[in-house]
């Protein structure tokens, strides 16, 4: 018997395709047709991919991934949640002073592990190696992904003063922006925001209903004490990093105003 590279199934040794996951076998040759292979999804086209088939796309993307992108997850969690929690008014630990120093710290934080996470979406989306490592990219440019999340939490609040389907809407507008910024290593936090808008034009509704068609799996990963987001954060992910790459290509024009 052997074992297949990928995901460890156990197969005969004639066997040239993994039936579990598709990989190929060191007897298998060049072109050969693989059976298991599961259907190919291309979001990097000029037509407008339906949510259904992006979700597909990231479910095909992520075999062979999921330790890697469940490690990551689990090291941002191990980060940020006791930055949220540990000394807020719900915690046996709480003190004011720590709270907000822990807040602040949290806030410094969250702009490069959101750059360096996106980083690790698009290079999982583009068939390119990963690591875990990838994850903290982001503090290469650290100046400038703190102020990307600083920018972009300062102006969607300022929206949402105003009522709250206006903060929501540039939100919507402002999601591509940590995508923009790991695609284009020169490019300034405000001039991402301003780029994510217009490439948002037109696609809020679409991008509202792919998050919204989450809701039924973050309900259930809270039912599991947290565990099941080591899973769905990656699915998510790169959910999102496949809706970008299929509205980058829609509006190539627009990012180049």
């Amino acid at each position: 018997m052997a074992l297949c590279t990928q995901c460890g199934n156990t197969m005969a040794d004639d066997v040239k395709f993994c039936p579990n996951c598709g990989k190929a076998s060191n007897d298998a040759s060049l072109g050969e047709s693989n059976p298991y292979a599961p259907p190919k999804y291309s979001v990097a086209s000029f037509a407008v991919i339906e949510n259904s088939d992006l979700r597909a796309a990231a479910r095909q993307q992520l075999r062979g991934a999921w330790g890697t992108m469940a490690v990551a997850c689990l090291i941002y969690a191990l980060i940020m949640i006791p930055l949220t929690f540990l000394f807020s008014e719900f915690s046996p630990f709480a003190d004011p002073t720590l709270d907000k120093i822990s807040t602040i710290i949290w806030y410094i934080l969250s702009g490069p592990l959101s750059l360096g996470f996106v980083g690790l979406l698009l290079k999982r989306v583009r068939e390119q190696e990963i690591f875990v490592k990838d994850a903290f990219s982001g503090f290469k440019r650290f100046g400038a992904s703190l102020l990307l999340a600083f920018f972009e939490g300062l102006f969607t609040a300022l929206w949402t003063l105003l009522l709250v389907v206006p903060g929501i809407i540039k939100s919507l507008g402002y999601s591509m922006a940590f995508f923009i910024m790991s695609d284009d290593p020169h490019v300034k936090p405000l001039e991402a925001l301003r780029k994510s808008q217009l490439m948002m034009r037109g696609y809020k509704a679409k991008l509202l209903e792919l998050q919204l068609s989450f809701i039924g799996w973050g309900i259930l990963a809270t039912l599991t004490v947290g565990i099941g987001f080591l899973w769905l954060v990656p699915y998510y992910g790169v959910s999102m990093a496949n809706f970008y790459e299929n509205v980058k290509q829609n509006q190539k024009i627009l990012l180049a105003a």
